[in-house]
């Protein structure tokens, strides 16, 4: 089954500084404000929700294949996807444009100062959905371009497409008619429990209303678990184990890549959630979002040891 990952490619460059911003803020002359701190260094680090789906889909023996845009320092991610066995073809290169990148600094406090550059994602991926086999893919669409995410569900329910919808962090950009225009006909509308929120008060739904335009609706809850809502049922999953958390970035999207795998094994959308617990459970216990790693067998390990 071909899978498509819709969504953003970004690069994350994480800075530390071993003093309080606050001490080097003078309350008094913030209409004047003019700051530099000096850091102990940078990390970079691979990101992106189709980045991080992806790669937790290849820990899964699956070969996604990536719909999102990078600029032209895209080499450096392009060798690591080859060495994971992900699709770049549907990768779109802006030339005159730096790839997505977030630089985060983060004080003594864990106080975090962020400055975001979308550069080439503010250019749509441009995919030929004719390039798949409607009755053989499974496609997700996560945040990144917004062109493309209103645009791919269409071509999606025209092609009688299997699509999951989530929209995550792009919801304020989104109007009444567009998001609900996407949600519906979505096999999976997937958010966490603030998004949902976000998702009713934007469309002006009931959960009744909304469950009557997609299949399912999942709310990942963190360290609660998640949610599985459908027509006929609510089912609530507790958190599969970490052996300890360190970060807790990216654990959704990798809850979305073990969804993914149970959906095309055929399993039941409750081991499907089940199996996205699992993968969760693995990102939180690394630093970063494509750092973690596990093998097949203690994926199953985990999955047979899942709590309730």
């Amino acid at each position: 089954m071909s899978i498509i990952v819709s969504g953003s490619l970004a690069y994350d460059r994480i800075m530390d500084f071993p003093e309080y911003f606050a001490d080097h803020i003078l309350p008094d002359k913030l209409h004047v404000l003019n700051v530099s701190f000096t850091v102990n260094g940078m990390v970079e680090r691979l990101g992106g929700t189709a980045g991080n789906i992806a790669y937790a889909l290849s820990l899964l023996g699956e070969r996604a294949i990536i719909l999102a845009t990078v600029g032209r320092d895209y080499q450096r991610y392009f060798e690591w996807l080859a060495a994971k066995n992900i699709a770049c073809d549907g990768i779109r290169i802006i030339e005159d444009e730096f790839t997505a990148s977030a630089y985060i600094t983060t004080d003594r406090a864990d106080n975090q100062i962020t400055g975001f550059n979308p550069g080439a994602m503010k250019h749509p991926s441009c995919f030929d959905f004719d390039r798949i086999n409607p009755g053989d893919s499974i496609v997700i669409i996560a945040p990144g371009n917004l062109e493309d995410m209103m645009n791919y569900p269409r071509n999606c329910k025209s092609r009688g497409i299997d699509y999951i919808f989530d929209p995550g962090q792009s919801l304020p950009m989104w109007n009444r008619k567009e998001l609900i225009e996407c949600i519906d006909g979505s096999r999976i509308l997937i958010s966490n429990d603030y998004e949902l929120e976000l998702i009713f008060n934007k469309t002006g739904l009931e959960r009744k209303t909304l469950l009557k335009k997609v299949r399912t609706v999942i709310t990942t809850l963190g360290e609660m678990g998640s949610r599985v809502c459908t027509g006929d049922s609510e089912i609530n999953i507790p958190a599969a184990k970490a052996k300890e958390v360190l970060d807790p970035t990216g654990a959704g999207d990798a809850y979305r890549a073990g969804l993914i795998k149970g959906l095309i094994e055929g399993r039941s959308i409750e081991q499907c959630a089940r199996m996205g617990g699992v993968c969760a459970s693995f990102a939180v216990e690394y630093y970063g979002t494509q750092e973690y790693h596990f093998s097949r067998q203690e994926f199953e390990e985990r999955l047979e040891q899942y709590p309730g």
